[in-house]
């Protein structure tokens, strides 16, 4: 049988989700649900004088209203510190009772027979406001006398901290010129295709709760849903079949989910709530917006010797569970990607503002690329080099690592440097560059770019340490069933990537067991084993494969050693392939694992005492330290700007891409192509934009704009596989797309306005930001 890892097979969920047979939050239909409506409040800022829901409890089919009054002493407060040095958190409820701190913020909740007339009831209810003055920037809620989030905390500022590394003043001092760029990112959303929802379901005979959730990390859902609402964990069940993506931001517990599994324990009802499209653009939560301040210790040569970096960043109004302090350590231990650089300075500012939450968003973290890459540019136009030349500068080679960067992070089997030479020969750029110039002769604005990154695909142990979080060890249990096939059970969660088709492609190969004969359970906290993290920070490929890879080796020797009592053959001369175990030489002596596990199962006493019961395997596997790695991607993007509309078009697009070996090429490549697109709009048409008066002005796809099949250009991918030592050599890639793509369109655009003389230096690039730059049109304010 051939193998099937590196092979595009189809993915199997494919047929169930595309035939519309998948099942999402809002599929699940219990007996006696109720349905829950959130009321939220439309002001940014203010103190809540009354809220009279009276008339809203006395409307025909209204099961419930609750305040926040209703659940003191039903759901403890969530308080997410976690212990870092100059964090100040505040603790609040799942409803806010005191005050409203953005548009947007739970006031209430109303519990009815249908989610029709639980909207209608909403309008029923009466708040009174004290409103109060907002900040809606970082400048803001530091300034001198401005108003306070909450007033316990004294002031608006989250955290501020300075890290070294190094001898700055040294690298600064040995420098030929510094040279200074700085990037502003604005705040964008995930907009997955399913909102958040949920279905909370006590028993108060039992005192069980079964929750339902459009959720990537079940366990650590029921660890929280424990924590809060006091009941033990061995009776609460999580339950996510399938999410309909989610891109960083389902990781954690919000505080609707507090509300609505309160609503089922105070009503001893099942309760559903499912987002609408408005609810999840305003109060979900937003990301990205942050700014950051570089300045580099440069050599005669165009070498990066030192940096130093002051990075602020929008908390928002509340925090969340993945806290932001995190996100700035994300983008501290890996801004310095493969650069050859000897010290760094690090300064983050974080500051709470009258705006939703700061979420994990695709890529969090994903500024230091930008800043970085935006920085290069700085350079190579400062010493009049080009884009590519500038990164050969100061890229290491594969000669050079393993290496243990300033920050302590180490950068090995890290091919950028590879990535880069095949992008710059694949995409022809000596001949795109002659392109342009002919554009350019023809008054066309037409520009390159160029962006070349690393990214931890899981990195090594030492990079999550830099970043303040421990890893641990990811399970995976593989079972052969009585009729010989194969049961894998992960604790990863998949929201759309393709998990049930690529592990069972390492199953299977690993096992010598078709394709077809694998079958992946997930998304069950009863039936999966523990695992907090749940999925994300693309280390499926890797940690997820790596807990298959080892769990089915445990299977397979212990399936070799029946093997070798049934056919009285040393279990080092047998071999699995093709469902069965045989002699090495002799295939006529074999016996089908389906023959196998009947009588493992069945006729125990045909082997000795105890060993038929090893047909189930559990494993774990973490990177251990020198294990472990980086996905390294290059992209070349070729742009052109309407001068007289400020539109971008663009005209080719190419990916180098390395992450190791490719469990199944189609998937990867969808990953890339779909990271793109989020990136895309993100750098040139998403934008959670606030007015000044507080109000959020992107509540709807009319207004919040996502790319389409019209904006998202065809992606030219290619891929290097260098072989590497490491056990389990595969890498992540979900996360590389949107990451590069706002560098790389960044850097083309620039390129294309370089007769204008100016610098990109804020997102997004809207066609308005672009006449702003040419000097077509006024500025406008950033919103």
């Amino acid at each position: 049988m051939a193998n099937v890892v590196g092979s595009s097979v189809e993915r199997v969920e494919d047929a169930r989700l595309l035939t519309g047979r998948g099942r999402f939050t809002d599929d699940v239909r219990l007996p006696g649900t109720l349905h829950a409506a959130f009321l939220r409040s439309i002001v940014p800022h203010a103190r809540i004088r009354r809220i009279d829901v009276e008339r809203a409890r006395t409307l025909p089919g209204v099961s419930a209203v609750f305040t926040a009054a209703d659940f003191e002493g039903v759901v403890q407060p969530l308080d997410f510190s976690a212990g870092i040095p100059g964090h100040t958190l505040p603790t609040f409820g799942p409803l806010s009772g005191d005050k409203a701190r953005y548009v947007g913020d739970p006031l209430a909740v109303v519990v009815a027979t249908s989610r029709y007339v639980a909207e209608d009831a909403l309008g029923l209810i009466d708040v009174e406001f004290e409103e109060l003055p907002h900040v809606l920037t970082v400048e803001d809620a530091l300034a001198v006398g401005a108003p306070v989030l909450f007033e316990e905390l004294g002031d608006n500022l989250v955290y501020d901290a300075l890290h070294e590394y190094g001898d700055v003043e040294a690298a600064f001092a040995a420098a030929d010129r510094v040279v200074t760029a700085t990037i502003a990112q604005h705040r964008f959303t995930s907009s997955a295709l399913e909102t958040r929802g949920a279905v909370a379901s006590y028993d108060p005979e039992s005192g069980e709760l079964l929750y339902h959730s459009s959720n990537k990390s079940p366990h650590m859902l029921r660890v929280r849903l424990s924590e809060h609402l006091g009941l033990p964990q061995h009776r609460i069940r999580v339950v996510t079949k399938d999410v309909g993506g989610a891109f960083g931001g389902k990781g954690a517990i919000w505080r609707e989910d507090l509300a609505v599994a309160a609503a089922s324990l105070l009503l001893g009802r099942p309760v559903k709530w499912i987002e609408d499209r408005s609810e999840n653009l305003t109060a979900f939560g937003g990301a990205r917006e942050e700014d950051l301040d570089l300045e580099a210790a440069v050599d005669a040569d165009g070498v990066i010797l030192g940096l130093r970096v002051r990075m602020r960043m929008n908390h928002g109004a509340y925090p969340g569970m993945w806290l932001t302090p995190m996100f700035a350590a994300l983008v501290r231990s890996t801004i310095l990607s493969a650069l050859r650089v000897r010290a760094m300075s690090f300064a983050t500012t974080i500051a709470a503002t009258n705006k939703n939450t700061y979420i994990s968003y695709r890529g969090p973290g994903a500024s230091e690329t930008l800043a970085r890459e935006r920085l290069l540019d700085a350079v190579a136009a400062e010493l009049g080099l080009d884009a590519v030349e500038i990164r050969r500068r100061n890229l290491l080679t594969r000669a050079e690592q393993p290496r243990v960067q300033p920050n302590g992070v180490t950068v090995h089997r890290a091919h950028a440097r590879e990535t880069l030479e095949a992008a710059v020969e694949l995409a022809g750029y000596d001949e795109l560059r002659r392109e342009q110039e002919r554009a350019r002769a023809e008054a066309r604005l037409v520009g390159i770019g160029v962006a070349t990154s690393i990214q931890p695909c899981p990195g090594f142990p030492d990079w999550w340490r830099a970043v303040g979080y421990r890893t641990e060890p990811e399970p995976a249990r593989v079972r052969l069933e009585p009729d010989g096939r194969l049961t894998v059970v992960t604790s990863e969660m998949p929201t759309g990537q393709g998990h049930e088709t690529t592990l069972a492609q390492v199953a299977a190969d690993c096992l010598g067991v078709p394709f077809g004969d694998v079958h992946v359970v997930f998304g069950d906290t009863q039936t999966t084993p523990f695992y907090y993290f749940g999925s994300g920070a693309s280390r499926a490929s890797n940690m997820g494969a790596g807990a298959v890879l080892r769990a089915t080796g445990t299977l397979k020797r212990r399936i070799l050693e029946l093997a070798a009592h049934l056919l009285e053959v040393r279990a080092d001369d047998l071999e699995l392939a093709d469902g069965a175990v045989r002699a090495r030489g002799a295939p006529s002596r074999q016996v089908t694992l389906e023959e196998l596990a009947r009588r493992a199962y069945r006729e125990p006493d045909a082997f000795p005492p105890g060993a038929a019961a090893g047909l189930d395997a559990l494993e774990y596997y973490e990177p251990e330290e020198g294990s472990g790695g980086w996905a390294a991607s290059t992209h070349v993007c070729v742009v052109e700007v309407d001068g007289e509309t400020g539109v971008v078009g663009i005209r080719r697009y190419v990916v180098v891409e390395d992450c190791g070996p490719l469990i199944n090429p189609a998937v990867v490549a969808g990953q890339i192509r779909g990271g793109i697109a989020q990136g895309l709009g993100g750098a040139l048409l998403e934008h959670a934009a606030y007015d000044e008066d507080g109000q959020f002005l992107a509540g709807t796809f009319m207004t919040y704009l996502l790319p389409t099949a019209l904006e998202v250009p065809e992606v030219e991918i290619h891929h290097l596989e260098i072989p590497t030592d490491d056990p389990v050599p595969f890498r992540g890639v979900g996360e590389s797309g949107a990451i590069m793509a706002p560098a790389v369109l960044s850097a083309a655009i620039e390129d294309a306005l370089r007769p204008f003389g100016v610098r990109v230096d804020r997102l997004p690039l809207t066609p308005t930001r672009i006449l702003e730059l040419i000097g077509a049109i006024p500025v406008e304010s950033p919103g």
